[in-house]
């Protein structure tokens, strides 16, 4: 009997210890909004992904001169903030979003980047002032980040219908060595 105690202690530490490496990843919701936020920290990088509701998107551009058509598309392309942060990574974190990968329907293909937005927008003649705005607001297609706390976020788009469900891998490196987190179970906004 004497065994079982030291038994299980051992198991639980096994258990830790196989754990230790495995990023959790944490779910929210805004009780004022209803949007859904997922978010993990991997080797010192934090991600965040949250939400923003369609009427949100709309009212942001289309009082930044988008025209309404155009709006319309992105807002419906599952749109989130995006932020990403080294906290304590061993040096510089680089990124680019032409690496990261969005897996829905056994399928996998990169967030729809700024270039494949101006294409679709070609048809609706945005003004300068428009494209200088929807540039802005849009995350980094690649960045380096300082260690320390350095950060920044803008919006990425899936382009999946709402309500859709996706893992979202995300790639960068430090000084050459490759890392990888992985936001899973997220969700489209409907």
């Amino acid at each position: 009997m004497k065994q079982f105690p030291l038994r299980i202690g051992v198991l639980l530490i096994c258990m830790l210890l196989l754990n230790a490496g495995a990023a959790a990843q944490k779910r929210t919701v805004n009780p004022a909004t209803g949007a859904v936020s997922w978010e993990t920290s991997v080797d010192g990088v934090a991600l965040l992904l949250t939400q923003i509701l369609p009427d949100q998107v709309r009212a942001f551009y289309l009082n930044r001169g988008l025209p309404a058509e155009a709006t319309e598309v992105y807002a419906t392309a599952c749109v989130y903030m995006t932020v990403l942060r080294n906290d304590s990574a061993p040096g510089v974190v680089h990124f680019r979003q032409a690496d990261w990968s969005v897996v829905s329907g056994g399928a996998s293909r990169p967030p729809l980047s700024l270039e494949a937005w101006f294409e679709r927008f070609e048809v609706y003649e945005l003004s300068k002032s428009a494209t200088i705005a929807f540039r802005w607001a849009q995350f980094p297609a690649e960045h380096d980040y300082q260690p320390g706390g350095d950060w920044n976020q803008g919006m990425l788009t899936t382009g999946l219908p709402a309500g859709a469900e996706f893992d979202l891998v995300v790639r960068w490196d430090v000084a050459g060595r490759s890392y990888e987190g992985v936001l899973k179970n997220v969700q489209c906004a409907n």
